[in-house]
Formats: structure tokens, sequence, C-alpha cells
């Protein structure tokens, strides 16, 4: 590394990459993205001065940090593309939702050809804080990595040097939080059904006032799974995967995959896209749904 300005590459271009490469550009960085969906993405790339290109291999060549922002179903196999286009210089940053076994594999295969890895977890949803969503650095690079981030405006704090503890903490909270979006669908769901979601919401709220249930919670749970469900199932199946793995049964976390997935399995069997939910309404969408 140099002191010259970072040359920043982001592998993927969804909602994550497209935020931290907008603020990263804003800030006169070059910035530079390789996303499967190629030229779908371009008018969105000029329009956050990304540089988009048209293969791994030229987003990856001369960049200093390496961010993976991906599915989670996704993750290892660009980790191994990935490792194979790297020079020993570059550092590959993991941001993705995925079991710590799945990020020690994909560690494994960048320090195999002899570039380094840093595990980052990314602890909340990206677009309301954006650069300054909290994300926990864990592995050798960490602390350094940490030293390059802050200055950039990121919220960033190193949790390990070991792989996969940044991880784990990521993926031992998504079990209550993606567990409430799924159950609060369920049991609203469910008590639409029956007329009884005034009085189901009121009891909630009484018992956790603070929550917000009398408001705008509900709504925004079920948003969630609405809009992200399918992504969410495949960070959950992670989940799984990471209770299982210290001998865990995830009962709940399979659940919540089910749930999760199902809400938009049966939103596209409609002919229905979340965007068809905007403003969203959590009554409006149940109702549709049950025809």
């Amino acid at each position: 590394m140099t002191d010259q300005p970072l040359r920043i590459t982001l592998i993927g271009f969804g909602e994550a990459g497209g935020i931290l490469g907008q603020d990263l550009a804003a800030q006169g960085l070059h910035v530079s993205a390789y996303d499967r969906l190629g030229e779908q993405l371009r008018a969105k790339a000029v329009a956050t001065g990304v540089a988009l290109c048209t293969s791994a291999a030229e987003a990856v060549q001369g960049a200093d940090l390496i961010f993976s922002a991906v599915t989670a179903g996704s993750a290892l196999g660009v980790a191994e593309q990935v490792a194979a286009l790297m020079t020993a210089e570059q550092i590959f940053i993991d941001i993705n939702s995925v079991a710590p076994n799945t990020k020690r594999a994909a560690c494994a295969a960048v320090h195999a050809v002899g570039g380094r890895y840093v595990d980052a977890a990314v602890m909340a949803p990206v677009p309301p804080q954006r650069l300054q969503t909290p994300i926990l650095l864990g592995g050798e690079q960490a602390e350094q990595v940490r030293a390059w981030l802050t200055p950039l405006g990121f919220n960033v704090r190193v949790v390990a040097e070991e792989i996969g503890v940044a991880s784990a903490i990521k993926m031992c909270r998504s079990v209550m939080i993606k567990g409430l979006e799924a159950l609060t669908t369920e049991c609203l769901s469910t008590a639409r059904q029956y007329g009884a979601e005034d009085a189901v919401l009121a009891s909630l709220h009484k018992s956790f006032p603070s929550m917000g249930w009398d408001a705008d919670l509900p709504h925004y749970l079920i948003s969630r799974v609405a809009e992200h469900g399918r992504r969410r199932a495949e960070e959950m199946e992670e989940v799984a995967r990471t209770a299982a793995d210290v001998g865990v049964t995830p009962h709940m976390s399979r659940a919540i995959v089910a749930t999760q997935r199902g809400l938009v399995e049966r939103m596209a069997q409609q002919g229905m896209t979340y965007a068809d939910t905007v403003p969203f309404d959590w009554t409006r969408l149940v109702d549709s749904l049950a025809g």
C-alpha cells in the first residue's frame, strides 16, 4: 500500500455495494465495480461516479482494497474466483453475511494465492447510515484496514484477529432480528384473517411499550421481508449452518428461512414486487396475498 489515495473495487454493485461506491467516489477516490448483472447497472454506475468493469479481472487489477458485497449463496464462489486474480499486496474485505466456516474457507482460498483477507460483519441495514453503518472486523489485517477506513467515514471496529468471530456475532444476532421479522409476518398474517390484528397489536404494545407495536414497527418488520426476503433467506441458511457447525440444532433458523422466502415467493406467484407495495402497509399486502 502506498501513500497515494486508496483504489477500491466492489465485487457486487447492489444495494450495499452501490452505497459504498457512491460515498467513496464522492470523496475523490477511484472506485471500480463488477457485478454479474453487468450493463443493467451502467446508469447507476455513471450516476454514482463508479467505473463499471466488464469482468472481475478488470475490476481487481490495480485495486488496494477489494470489497465483496454479493449474496450469501455466491460469497464463497466469488472469493475463490477473485483470489485467483489477486496480488499479495491486495486485501479482500468480505462483508457478506455468511457462516464463520464459510468465511474461513474464503480466507483459505485468498491465503492460498498469497492474498490477504479481512472478515467484515455489517451489523445494520446499510441505507439509513451509509458509511456510518456499524461494521465489525476480524483477521490479521483488521487493525490496518480499520486505520485506512476510519478516515474515509466508515464506522468500523476490530473484534478479533481470528477469522469468523465477527461473522459469528452477525449470524447469532440475525436469529433474533430476522426471526422477529418472520414472527411478525406469521403472527399478523394470521391475526388479520381472524379480524384480531388490532387486539393482538394492542396486547404486544402493552407487553413491550417501547418497541412501537402501536406505530410503525409492524409495517417496518414485514416490509423488510417483502423487500429482501429472498436475500435474507439465504443469509439465514448460513445462520443455520453457523449453529449446526457447533452442534446446535437450528430449528428456529430453518423456520425463519421458510417464512422469509415463503412471503416473497407468494408475492411472485401473484405477480407482485416490492415496488408494487410502496408506500408499504402490511395490511394491504396481507389482504392482497389472501385474495
